[in-house]
């Protein structure tokens, strides 16, 4: 068994059956290809390279051939490589991945010269209809030349959908292979959710006692970015306000940050939520907010009583504001048969489409016990990892 074989879906399956011809060329980003093969490779994937001659001088082709367990392509033969992978065949590939991209490669590729391996599988693959993800990398003078640009916009009209760089000092570096491999799924994935505009409500609130302390909860955000990433693969617009938490958010989630209820409160105020499709808020939101005290509470003291009232009720305000967009909210209790039972009262109340109750376990961990409750009162029941558990509950936007 090669050991591409061995990593082979080792994270999920998504990806299975699909073949991503990778285009290597010749920027010093190169030396990523092996990380980003290993990465499509755990997803499921078979990775096929092509390297211009500029990328063999900066990553060896054995290095490619270890990462993918396929011989890189480095020139065209009477195999006619371009037309049986990028052509108008029965079964061509699924994706051309073109990363990293050099800026000469984007503005022949804008203009139809094909005069290396990478650009003549481009034009073979726009010719054919099969998806083209470019990923960008150079100096940041290169990237900011007016040309280039006009070249990009160019071969956005064709489609071909491209991953910003990471702008570092400089340099317009080469995104994370993580974040190129999100974009892979969401093009060729389940696609399941194109069209549709969701937002999700995530984090903990983190109220302020004094100018220095603050009360929250252990709230992490993992289910936040689950919902948000696998709605990205699944091929939605989401948008993510996202609180107080550990788990950072993905870049490339439109995200606006929040950290009080009355951050909260701002954000309702000033955004739409009627152009949503749906509206998850699986947000840890206090039901209790301390009323703060100036400057810093001294230290030393015997006892301190923190004076609390009642939060206001975000789910009534989203409710009111969209009340013709799905809203699915989370309900968590320590027992489960409590959990169920105020999950169904909250969706009555509020008139939501679902609630999903949870108990206290789920807080912090990878993986959750659920029942999605309708508004006929019944409830499915699923255990597994978030990212799992956050696709069923999406399933009931289709």
């Amino acid at each position: 068994m090669h050991p591409a074989d061995e990593i082979r879906g080792v994270k999920s399956s998504i990806l299975s059956n699909k073949k991503i011809i990778l285009g290597v060329t010749g920027s010093i980003a190169a030396v990523e290809s092996v990380h980003l093969s290993r990465e499509l490779i755990r997803h499921g994937a078979d990775v096929i390279p092509i390297m211009t001659r500029a990328a063999t001088r900066i990553i060896h082709p054995d290095s490619l051939e270890f990462a993918t367990g396929n011989k890189p392509v480095i020139e065209l033969t009477g195999q006619t490589e371009h037309v049986a992978f990028c052509g108008l065949t029965k079964k061509p590939a699924d994706l051309l991945l073109i990363s990293p991209c050099t800026a000469n490669t984007i503005s022949k590729i804008a203009h139809g010269i094909d005069d290396t391996i990478v650009t003549t599988f481009a034009s073979t693959a726009i010719g054919s209809n099969v998806p083209i993800i470019v990923v960008l990398a150079m100096h940041i003078s290169m990237y900011n030349h007016k040309i280039l640009q006009k070249n990009i916009n160019t071969c956005k009209k064709v489609g071909i959908t491209f991953i910003n760089p990471a702008i570092v000092g400089n340099k317009a570096k080469m995104a994370d292979y993580g974040e190129i491999t999100e974009y892979v799924i969401r093009t060729i994935g389940r696609r399941d959710l194109v069209g549709k505009k969701i937002l999700i409500i995530g984090g903990a609130t983190a109220e302020p006692i004094d100018e220095i302390r603050l009360i929250t909860n252990r709230s992490s955000g993992k289910t936040a970015i689950s919902f948000a990433k696998n709605s990205f693969e699944r091929g939605a617009n989401v948008e993510l306000w996202y609180g107080y938490a550990k788990e950072p958010a993905p870049q490339y989630i439109v995200t606006k940050h929040f950290e009080t209820i009355d951050d909260l409160l701002k954000l309702l105020k000033v955004e739409n939520l009627k152009k949503f499709d749906a509206v998850v808020v699986c947000a840890a939101i206090a039901d209790y907010v301390p009323k703060k005290q100036e400057g810093k509470i001294p230290s030393g003291k015997k006892n301190l009583v923190l004076e609390l009232s009642p939060s206001p009720k975000i789910i009534e305000k989203i409710r009111s504001l969209a009340p013709k967009v799905k809203i699915i909210a989370f309900k968590v209790e320590q027992n489960k048969h409590v959990a169920k039972e105020k999950a169904y009262n909250l969706l009555k109340k509020n008139k939501l489409d679902f609630v999903v109750a949870n108990t206290l376990d789920a807080f912090g961990k990878n993986e959750s016990e659920i029942w999605i409750i309708d508004k006929n009162g019944k409830s499915i029941h699923k255990k597994d990892k978030k990212d799992m558990l956050t696709n069923y509950i999406l399933d009931v936007l289709i």
